[in-house]
């Protein structure tokens, strides 16, 4: 079994949209938050500057931790190919250096990652989400706690 891995991301809003990645897999497009794994002996909030700098190509100033959320893969829907993975995911929330920038090209994007796209936060109930309860909490405004649990 593997060891629980730590992931920062980061959540960016801008203008009533929402930063995210463009991933394409077997099922189509799908969208999830940057950043990614913390390595040994990094903060988190440095973890999701040098994830952001990775997969956006951008800086970012790393704000308050916005919500944790476990993933344990057994119990989601793809659980065939990650079923022993165990991450706690720490969302800050995050802002571009320059607000003006226009192009995103990460150094070090993910594996399957086709773009990098702003999408209004009225559409995120449009695209496959992951998670869609962190966007929908964006959306609602509503609730606003911080440990969200193994969810979807």
């Amino acid at each position: 079994m593997k060891p629980i891995r730590n992931s920062a991301k980061a959540v960016i809003v801008q203008d009533g949209r929402l930063l995210l990645i463009r991933l394409q897999d077997q099922y189509g497009d799908a969208h999830v938050f940057p950043g990614g794994g913390q390595e040994k002996g990094e903060e988190l909030k440095d973890a999701v500057a040098r994830e952001c700098l990775e997969e956006i190509g951008q800086a970012v100033d790393v704000g308050e931790l916005l919500h944790i959320r476990e993933y344990i893969g057994a119990n989601h829907e793809f659980a065939e190919w990650d079923a022993d993975i165990h991450q706690v995911e720490f969302y800050f929330t995050c802002c571009l250096v320059d607000p003006n920038v226009s192009v995103f090209e990460g150094s070090n994007p993910d594996d399957h990652q086709v773009g990098v796209e702003w999408v209004a936060l009225e559409d995120l109930h449009k695209i496959r989400l992951y998670p869609k309860t962190i966007g929908e909490l964006l959306w609602n405004k509503g609730e606003q706690r911080i440990y969200l649990g193994d969810l979807n």
